[in-house]
C-alpha cells in the first residue's frame, strides 16, 4: 500500500490523542506520540506520508507482519459466524487454537488456558504453581520483565516493579547468568552457568525449599537486553526445580512463536517446563491472546478440584480465530525457518560487522530475529552509554540515537542503554539489509557520545 499524505486527518488524530489517551509507562505531558496512518508487512507510516521498517514488531508481537491478509480474512469470517462467546462453552475457533497451539509446545504441556495476554498469563502460571504445591514463594531473576499487572511486574526484575512492589508480593529475586555483566566474576561462559546455578540453588535452600513454589524466567529475556542463557543454564534450573518439588514456568510471552527460529525458544535448550506462558506472536497481536500452556501434572491438580480463576474473556473467538489463521500461516509459509536462516546469515554477520566499527557497541547477542546492541561509552570498561534506569539529560545520548534511527528510516526499539534488532519474523532479506544501513547511520550518533 503506497502511503497518501493527509496531515489535517493527523492532526485531528494527534489533538484527539492529547486531550483524552492516558498511555502506558509515560509521564502525560512529556511525550509526543507518532500519529500512525496505516501499516502493512514490515512497514508503517505516519499521516505526512513518511514510511518507516518497524524494527520493533509493535512491541515485539507482529511476528507475521501487519495486515496479512490471510489473518484478516479469518477474523472476518469468524466476526460474520459468531463474533463472541463465553469461556465455559466448546467453540471451534478455541480448540483449534489450542490444538495447534499443543502440538507446538515442548513435552506433555497439552493443556491450553487461555488469557488475554502475557501478563495476565504470567499471574495465572504463578496461581497454578501455588495451589499446585502448596507454598507461596515465587522465584525470578532481576533483568527480566514478566508484565504490568500486579503479581506479574513485582515477578518483574527491573526498575518497572520499584512503584508497585510493596514488598508482600512472595516473589523473590535473583540473580540470571549474563557474562557481559557478570554478578559472579565468571571469565567464561561455563563459569556463569556454573555459579549462576550455584547462587540460585543457595537461595532456595536460604529461602526455604519447601516455601517455593515456582521459578519464573524468560526462556530468553526479552526487554532486558535478550540475553541467551549458557548452554546447561534452563537445563540446571530443570534440574534443581525437579530436586526441590518446584514448579519450573517459562515466560516465552517474547521469545515464542517464531521469534528465536524455533516454534519456542525451549526447543533451543531441550527443556520442557511444567507450565510455559505465551501471547504476542500467538497471533502476531492482531486481536489480544495469551495464554498458559500446562503440563499433565499440573493439570491433574485441577482434574476434580476446581481452579479458582478464570477471564471474561479469555479464549475470544476472534482471538483464537486469529490465532488458528497466524499458526497456519507461519507453517505455510515457512516464517519460523525464515527467522533462523536469516537470523544466521544476515543479522548475526551484519551486527558484528557494525560492531567492529562502532565505538559505542559493546556487545551484540541474540538469535533468529531477536538481537540486542549493549551500547557503551567505552568498550574495555564496558560503562553503559547511559546510566541504569536514566531519564530526561542523562539519557540524551539514546534520545540522539532514537531520533536518528528514526530519521534514517527505521522505528527503534530501545531500553536503557540497548537497542533491540526484532523485526517480523517474515521480514525479507531486502527489508533487513535496508534497515541494518539505517541502523549504521544511528550508530554514528552513538559514536559521539563514546570514549
Amino acid at each position: 500500500m503506497t502511503p497518501q499524505p493527509d496531515p489535517e486527518v493527523g492532526a485531528a488524530v494527534k489533538a484527539a490523542d492529547r486531550a483524552h489517551v492516558f498511555h502506558s509507562w509515560s509521564a502525560q505531558e512529556l511525550i509526543d506520540p507518532l500519529a500512525v496512518a496505516g501499516a502493512e508487512g514490515s512497514y508503517f507510516w505516519d499521516y505526512d506520508g513518511k514510511r518507516y521498517l518497524d524494527f520493533t514488531s509493535g512491541l515485539v508481537y507482529t511476528n507475521i507482519g501487519y495486515q496479512h491478509p490471510k489473518v484478516v480474512a479469518a477474523i472476518q469470517e469468524q466476526a460474520g459466524r459468531m463474533t463472541t462467546f463465553a469461556p465455559a462453552f466448546a467453540i471451534e475457533a478455541r480448540s483449534e487454537a489450542a490444538r495447534l497451539i499443543a502440538e507446538r509446545t515442548p513435552g506433555d504441556l497439552d493443556k491450553i488456558f487461555f488469557t488475554n495476554g502475557g501478563a495476565d498469563a504470567v499471574e495465572h502460571a504463578a496461581r497454578m504453581a501455588r495451589l499446585h504445591t502448596g507454598r507461596p514463594k515465587v522465584l525470578s531473576a532481576y533483568r527480566s520483565y514478566h508484565g504490568g499487572t500486579q503479581q506479574a511486574v513485582n515477578i518483574t526484575g527491573d526498575p518497572r516493579r520499584w512503584a508497585s512492589d510493596a514488598g508482600s508480593a512472595g516473589v523473590v529475586h535473583f540473580w540470571a547468568p549474563f557474562l557481559y555483566r557478570s554478578r559472579f566474576y565468571a571469565e567464561t561462559e561455563e563459569q556463569e552457568c556454573e555459579r549462576a546455578l550455584e547462587h540460585l540453588e543457595t537461595t532456595i535452600a536460604f529461602e526455604g525449599p519447601s516455601t517455593v513454589a515456582a521459578i519464573v524466567l524468560e526462556t530468553i529475556p526479552g526487554t532486558a537486553g535478550i540475553m541467551v542463557p549458557p548452554r546447561g543454564y534452563l537445563a540446571g534450573v530443570r534440574e534443581i526445580c525437579d530436586k526441590y518439588g518446584i514448579v519450573f514456568v517459562l515466560d516465552e510471552v517474547m521469545a515464542g512463536f517464531g521469534r528465536t527460529g524455533e516454534w519456542f525458544a525451549a526447543d533451543l535448550f531441550g527443556v520442557v517446563p511444567d507450565l510455559l506462558t505465551f501471547a504476542k506472536g500467538v497471533n502476531s497481536g492482531y486481536v489480544p491472546l495469551g495464554g498458559v500452556a500446562i503440563s499433565g501434572a499440573i493439570a491433574e491438580t485441577f482434574g476434580k478440584r476446581a481452579y479458582p480463576g478464570g477471564l471474561t474473556y479469555s479464549g475470544h473467538p476472534l482471538a483464537c480465530a486469529a490465532a488458528v489463521a497466524t499458526i497456519n500461516v507461519m507453517a505455510e509459509e515457512g516464517i519460523v525457518e525464515n527467522a533462523a536462516r536469516l537470523g544466521a546469515e544476515v543479522v548475526e554477520p551484519a551486527l558484528r560487522e557494525l560492531a567492529e566499527r562502532h565505538a559505542c557497541v559493546g556487545e551484540v547477542r541474540g538469535v533468529g530475529m531477536f538481537w540486542a546492541l549493549e551500547l557503551v561509552k567505552n568498550r574495555e570498561t564496558r560503562e553503559p552509554l547511559v546510566p541504569y534506569n536514566a531519564s530526561g539529560e542523562a539519557n540524551a545520548p539514546m534520545t540522539a540515537f532514537g531520533s536518528a534511527a528514526k530519521a534514517h528510516g527505521i522505528w527503534p526499539f530501545i531500553n536503557m542503554n540497548r537497542t533491540h534488532v526484532v523485526p517480523p519474523c517474515n521480514v525479507t532479506e531486502a527489508e533487513l539489509k535496508e534497515g541494518l544501513a539505517a541502523l549504521d547511520a544511528a550508530l554514528t550518533v552513538a559514536d559521539e557520545f563514546a570514549e
